[in-house]
């Protein structure tokens, strides 16, 4: 399946080793810089790159002893590269390899959430353009409104994925900066030219300014903007998990074969999937908190934030995948009952009309509060005895007085409802 797939393809992102690589790469990425600089000699430049290396296993041996991550990973890599390793780290702090180390795994996670997003978005236009002029009941309090179409609910979604997309991008331009600034970013034993330089071999821009760190409000916005998109998901989800209710019965999430909905009901059929995915958002925006209390360190940096940012970057960027691409499978499988959306429009005796009787009333000259009364007393009368508001309002000489049986008849045409749908539709898609 696609959510397996993917989720696997995120997971890799933060393992260890490819942690420990992308330290790697913006290691030697300052040595590139120093070498162009001419700071490093060209023989001890090229052992740098064809030696630097590092065994796993052998980074975990030494931080057992040292306590340090960091430190644990320059002594491994130069057990690979011998004398020339003492280039390796120049002037540099650890937070200015782990910082822009962060930004080329967020960046690459973000990536693939960027497509993620793009499948989704590519599922739910398929379905607007499947379900469009298919006529719904819109409900507001979880109560009848007035007619909708089930491509129009649809294309809220779709509308509010783009939104989101349009952020995510925002998120990863600024994500995407490095730093090479020393311990309290003054350059005070490099250079501008080396961070500038290391930042343009790994394709990162430079912060403009740094302490010992990145600045947390960056990953706050991209932890945010996750969350965000936990948020939309959610929402759809909660939306599908209603019209699966035995009551409603307009949707139904697909049900394989062989599948079990109870241990103890053969009969049941639930929403397991929308169910988790609301689940899940509220981890996401969780993680969201943790990173907006990450803002706030002491002076030029404490290590509050590094314990908390080991479980929100991936946790986060791999839920968020899971979640985006359960929630495509649930779409591309979902059953849709249109017997039961016909059965449900009408199922509230057509009170849906009010509005237009109202609306015909005082267009023909009465006064707001009198017409909404009229047609109240009715709509009412409908409700309780279970009678159409059609037949009511033909027989109110009240309202006949005022509406001929012809222009009555017409005033409940449902069509009438989606007579802009092609107009809102065309400016959900534009672009």
């Amino acid at each position: 399946m696609i959510e397996r797939y993917t989720r696997k393809e995120l997971g890799d992102i933060w393992s260890l080793e490819n942690k420990f690589r992308k330290w790697l790469d913006v290691e030697l990425a300052v040595c590139e810089a120093w070498h162009r600089l001419g700071y490093i000699p060209q023989k001890e430049m090229e052992e740098i790159r064809s030696k630097a290396d590092f065994d796993l296993q052998r980074i975990l041996e030494i931080e057992e002893i040292t306590k340090h991550d960091v430190i644990a990973f320059l002594t491994a890599v130069e057990e690979k590269v011998g004398p020339a390793s003492r280039y390796i780290h120049l002037g540099c702090t650890s937070s200015d390899i782990v910082d822009t180390a962060n930004s080329l795994l967020l960046r690459e996670a973000g990536e693939i959430i960027l497509k993620d997003l793009d499948r989704i978005l590519s599922q739910l236009k398929k379905m607007v353009h499947e379900y469009k002029s298919l006529v719904v009941i819109g409900r507001t309090h979880g109560v009848h409104a007035e007619p909708t179409s089930f491509g129009l609910k649809l294309a809220t979604f779709y509308a509010e994925f783009k939104r989101q997309k349009t952020r995510w991008k925002q998120a990863l331009k600024e994500i995407s900066v490095g730093k090479i600034s020393g311990a309290v970013g003054t350059y005070a034993h490099l250079f501008p030219e080396v961070e500038k330089i290391a930042c343009e071999i790994l394709g990162l821009e430079v912060d403009p300014i740094s302490t010992q760190i990145i600045q947390r409000d960056r990953y706050a916005f991209y932890f945010s903007v996750l969350a965000q998109i936990g948020g939309t998901i959610e929402r759809l989800a909660l939306e599908l998990r209603h019209l699966q209710r035995t009551e409603v019965l307009e949707v139904e999430e697909g049900f394989s074969k062989g599948q079990k909905g109870s241990s103890a009901m053969p009969h049941k059929k639930n929403p397991i999937s929308a169910e988790n995915l609301c689940g899940l958002a509220r981890l996401v925006r969780t993680n969201s908190m943790a990173a907006l209390e990450n803002m706030a360190l002491w002076h030029e940096r404490d290590i509050s934030h590094s314990s908390v940012e080991r479980v929100i970057m991936p946790d986060s960027t791999i839920l968020i995948d899971y979640m985006l691409n359960r929630l495509t499978n649930v779409l591309k499988n979902l059953k849709v009952n249109k017997e039961n959306m016909e059965r449900n429009l009408y199922s509230s005796f057509g009170l849906f009309f009010s509005q237009r009787i109202l609306i015909a009333l005082i267009e023909k000259g009465l006064k707001r509060q009198e017409a909404y009364e009229m047609v109240q007393r009715q709509a009412l009368r409908a409700w309780n005895e279970k009678v159409p508001l059609y037949d009511l309002v033909r027989e109110d000489p009240d309202i006949t007085k005022y509406l001929s049986e012809d222009e009555i008849e017409s005033l409940f045409d449902v069509n009438y409802y989606l007579r802009y749908e092609d107009e809102i539709l065309k400016r959900v898609f534009e672009n």
